[in-house]
């Protein structure tokens, strides 16, 4: 997490992740492993079980913080998101333990996202922003954003994910398409079929939220 003295109290996004299903996974220490390598350089570390949390210095880089893992081990693994804005203060400067409005909200957040699943016109939804502070960025607009993309990212197959993973580190489509073993025709066909082009858009506006 975001190193911040002990006591002192700083306004951030807090991200929390977990891994949806995971106790049904065959291999616990397998997913563990896959996910850690996907939390590599993302400013998330694993806090207790197969949950996740990190703190930016703003609510941009906590989604697209939270975008990169979830494309990183997509399709395979599942995982959610709660993001949140608000003041955090570091409780034990030796542990890092942090606590505050901001982390509040972010768990807010992800219980929503979790019960959101549950309703059937909601079930692609996979991360949410709540706010703790009346100056920042409000959480309408956000999450009215985070839940179209969350519906295109879940809808989408297999080498639609890799093609929109390949698009988001700005590969070129002829490298995405030698790679995919097609034309890059067919890869320009995909990107507006299936909205890759609106999802790389969309990131990219939420990535510059201050």
């Amino acid at each position: 997490m975001q190193e911040v003295k002990s006591n002192a109290s700083s306004i951030l996004a807090t991200v929390i992740g977990d891994v949806i299903g995971s106790r049904r996974a065959t291999d616990r220490r397998a997913l563990h492993r896959r996910v850690e390598r996907a939390l590599i350089d993302t400013g998330l570390t694993f806090t207790v079980g197969d949950e996740f949390q990190g703190s930016f210095a703003t609510v941009g880089a906590a989604i697209d913080a939270a975008l990169r893992v979830r494309l990183a081990v997509a399709p395979e693994i599942d995982v959610r998101f709660g993001i949140g804005w608000g003041a955090v203060t570091v409780l034990d400067a030796g542990s890092g333990i942090q606590d505050g409005p901001g982390w509040w909200a972010a768990r807010d957040a992800i219980e929503w996202t979790a019960s959101a699943q549950r309703q059937p016109g909601l079930a692609l939804v996979r991360t949410a922003y709540r706010s703790q502070e009346a100056a920042g960025p409000g959480p309408d607009a956000i999450n009215a954003a985070l839940i179209c993309r969350d519906h295109l990212l879940g809808s989408l197959d297999d080498r639609s994910i890799r093609i929109v993973r390949g698009l988001l580190t700005e590969q070129a489509k002829k490298d995405i398409a030698k790679a995919e073993g097609i034309s890059a025709s067919a890869v320009s066909q995909r990107a507006g079929r299936d909205g890759l082009d609106l999802i790389v858009l969309a990131s990219q506006h939420l990535r510059s939220i201050a």
